[in-house]
């Protein structure tokens, strides 16, 4: 998944979820924020980060914040780009090996999954969750409370007990960490909610990602402890 122009800017603050204060060659510029979440551990001031530049000119923001730099690490934050990296790497058969059918966005029950397998004789159910929330090597999710989250978890159950397949992929939109784990003291019941989906034959699995400045894609897998 790559960007096709990339800025680099400063960030300064965020007024809202929505919308960001960089500094772009010494000049104040509102650009648009790509994720809604909190993001508080990565957008500090003085913070590098790097924008992509629309191709439409009637939009209101002419850039997006997409990437940023924590310490020594490049981290993606663009809430677009694991659904659009995950899509490139089973297209490349990065999970399973003989697939005939990739659709995305498809519906099933009262939710809508990111994707919608077949491979071999096989059908399965796939929800894909980005994580930027990192704490000394340690990844989790979600930053925030997330019922729909949960609602998706209960449904991926659900297809289960239909015959289906079904997956949660954690995409961790950076590179080297430790393991992934629920954020039980943001959300609870989503941490509660994954284990019992774990236990009623939802596979649950996370990889990490090759971040650069312009482009993300699925790198290695990544310990999940729940």
């Amino acid at each position: 998944m790559k960007y096709k122009e990339i800025k680099k800017a400063s960030f300064i603050s965020r007024p809202n979820r929505f919308v960001a204060l960089v500094s772009i060659d010494g000049r104040e510029t509102a650009v648009h924020v790509k994720n809604t979440g909190r993001c508080r551990e990565l957008l500090s001031p003085g913070a590098e980060v790097w924008l992509e530049k629309s191709s439409n000119p009637d939009r209101k923001y002419r850039y997006s914040l997409v990437t940023v730099k924590k310490g020594e690490r490049m981290v993606n934050m663009d809430s677009q780009a694991p659904n659009k990296a995950v899509g490139e790497w089973l297209s490349e058969g990065g999970l399973f090996s003989d697939v005939k059918l990739i659709r995305p966005e498809c519906r099933y029950g009262n939710s809508r999954f990111d994707f919608y397998v077949e491979y071999g004789d096989r059908k399965a159910f796939i929800e894909v969750k980005g994580v930027t929330l990192e704490n000394d090597g340690a990844v989790s999710f979600p930053d925030a409370p997330t019922e729909r989250g949960s609602k998706h978890l209960r449904e991926l159950s659900s297809c289960v007990k239909d015959g289906y397949e079904a997956y949660v992929i954690f995409v961790v939109q950076m590179k080297n960490v430790l393991y992934f784990t629920t954020n039980e003291a943001h959300d609870p019941v989503f941490a509660r909610t994954l284990t019992e989906a774990r236990n009623e034959g939802v596979r649950i699995l996370a990889y990490d990602c090759f971040v650069t400045e312009d482009e993300m894609k699925i790198g290695d897998k990544v310990e999940v402890k729940i």
